[in-house]
């Protein structure tokens, strides 16, 4: 199998990346705006596991970037038979704050290039019947929390869009899942070292090997969605109704625990 990894050069992109080499065999298609690291990334996979890797360095914020990224797939010969839309960014500022570069880049990396890439890895797997593609979600679907409005409403249409998908891909034999966990202990949050420490004794925040190793379970499964953790999947629910005097809490204190 051909595995392609959006966002493959660090963190959960890498742990993505790392297991499908290891535990599941795969060849390798590595993408990232980091082209050094991936290119290295990519090396030591390959003489790790003994897999062929592929390092293509390309920006998915970009407004044609899916359709480029599928071009030429198609013109090298690759094809994918499992999709990890997983690149993403993340930036806590009020809205009127925040630059529209800013918020035109996590929109169109979020929302654009997950919808195109989906829609075009998708079809010719539903014409193979096989295939499979896993969606990054996250908690903040759930959240109407001030400083990541861009964040959670992106992070909102990636797992209605993929549960949808689901219904109508199934009969094909087209696997999609869609994860949507709570805080990732990587430093795509901005959270001081020993604040990361705490959240992972408490076990509020997951260790990215951790939550990939369950995401690709899932995924090969066949399942729909998934939350990782018990306390997090019990408050799921509750987070639809958070009192605004909580909300306005937040705001005044969560920002001064920003890098």
């Amino acid at each position: 199998m051909l595995a392609l990894v959006t966002g493959a050069s660090s963190g959960i992109g890498l742990q993505y990346a790392t297991q499908l080499a290891r535990d599941y065999h795969c060849d390798l298609l590595l993408v990232s705006n980091q082209e050094k690291e991936l290119e290295q990334v990519a090396k030591d996979l390959a003489e790790q596991y003994g897999v062929k890797t592929v390092a293509h360095f390309a920006d998915l914020s970009l407004t044609d970037a899916a359709e480029n990224l599928y071009t030429w797939c198609n013109e090298n010969g690759y094809e994918v038979d499992v999709l990890i839309n997983n690149a993403g960014v993340f930036f806590f500022n009020e809205y009127c704050n925040t630059s529209l570069k800013r918020i035109e880049l996590m929109l169109q990396l979020h929302v654009m290039t997950v919808a195109k890439l989906t829609r075009l890895f998708a079809a010719d797997m539903k014409e193979r019947r096989s295939g499979y593609i896993l969606n990054m979600s996250s908690m903040s679907a759930w959240m109407a929390m001030p400083g990541i409005q861009t964040y959670n409403a992106s992070k909102a249409f990636i797992y209605n869009f993929s549960k949808s998908l689901w219904y109508e891909l199934k009969p094909y034999n087209v696997h999609i899942t869609v994860m949507a966990p709570g805080a990732v202990d990587t430093g795509l949050f901005g959270l001081a070292p020993n604040l990361r420490k705490l959240a992972v004794a408490l076990t509020v925040s997951i260790p990215p090997e951790k939550l990939v190793k369950r995401a690709l379970k899932k995924l090969f499964r066949g399942k729909k969605a998934d939350t990782p953790g018990f306390i997090n999947w019990l408050s799921t629910p509750l987070l639809k109704h958070t009192p605004d005097w909580l909300l306005f809490l937040a705001m005044k204190y969560v920002g001064k625990y920003q890098k």
